[in-house]
């Protein structure tokens, strides 16, 4: 059955540049069907120069809450009138809801990273080592999920030098900035056998270029075995990289469930309740990339 929307159906959405690769209609969309609620969630495409009027005219129309996706994770903070500590820290904001007739920016995606970590995999962290590849955006909310859950040794792996500095140097205000150290990626050889915890947030492995791995096999052999690997992407599935850690006898996580669980954690905002159906949504993303149970 198809949903009936009328003047009072209220609007969520997903803002980005570009948007139509986007799964969180799929899943939001499911998750208020089966609440029953009178929502719709709608993906809009924003070009950066646009952003401002977008979120204005967001406002003009009573939008009650939207995602927010590449490339617009940091350029929306100016334009909100609070955001979570949490957000600020990162420095990028992933679920804006509106409260007060006001903006308001947080993050979710650090909650979406680690859930698995707290529930699936849960485990005393604090004598753990972290290794993260790639120093961009997703980095950021791994480092601070990372923080979170109390790792003793948080290690951030990058092939630019200049871009690793300035991702040490963006936290230079923060609580966090001594919470970790960046490395060449010359390094990870001495890293990799220490890692009980190693993420990919590079786009390496991603669909259409599904024969690449950020790690060599040869790199990735030093793997402990009962280490997870944590692949922030989700298709294809599994990615290269969990398919070699996998060989290795390491636990394999990918990006699906992250995504699933930010998206819980925005609902539950957007709604203001505190269940949301997570099997619901999950299901719905399977089935929309035919990966079935």
């Amino acid at each position: 059955m198809t949903k009936k929307i009328t003047g009072k159906t209220k609007l969520l959405g997903v803002i980005g540049h570009p948007v139509e690769h986007s799964l969180s209609p799929v899943m939001h969309n499911a998750a208020i069907a089966q609440l029953g609620l009178d929502y719709i969630y709608l993906p809009f495409p924003i070009e950066p120069q646009n952003l401002e009027v977008a979120i204005a005219g967001f406002a003009a129309v009573g939008v009650v809450g939207f995602s927010v996706t590449i490339p617009h994770k940091q350029a929306i903070i100016p334009l909100l009138s609070e955001i979570t500590p949490l957000a600020q820290t990162i420095g990028a904001v992933n679920t804006v809801s509106r409260q007060n007739n006001q903006w308001v920016g947080t993050n979710t995606d650090i909650e979406g990273f680690i859930a698995p970590l707290q529930t699936t995999y849960k485990q005393d962290w604090s004598q753990k080592v972290a290794v993260i590849l790639g120093n961009g955006g997703a980095a950021r909310a791994v480092v601070a999920g990372c923080t979170q859950l109390g790792f003793a040794q948080i290690h951030v792996v990058g092939r630019n030098m200049q871009k690793l500095q300035e991702f040490r140097n963006s936290w230079s205000n923060s609580p966090l900035a001594d919470k970790f150290q960046v490395h060449q990626w010359e390094e990870l050889p001495k890293l990799i056998p220490q890692a009980n915890l190693l993420v990919n947030t590079t786009p390496i492995g991603m669909y259409p270029k599904v024969d690449q791995s950020p790690l060599s096999v040869e790199e990735i052999a030093n793997l402990p075995t009962g280490a997870i690997a944590y692949d922030l992407i989700y298709i294809p599935k599994p990615t290269r990289f969990l398919e070699q850690a996998q060989k290795q006898g390491a636990i394999a996580i990918d990006g699906l469930e992250m995504l699933v669980q930010q998206g819980v954690a925005a609902l539950k905002i957007w709604l203001q309740q505190e269940t949301v159906p997570v099997e619901v949504m999950r299901q719905a993303l399977q089935n929309h990339l035919g990966l079935g149970k």
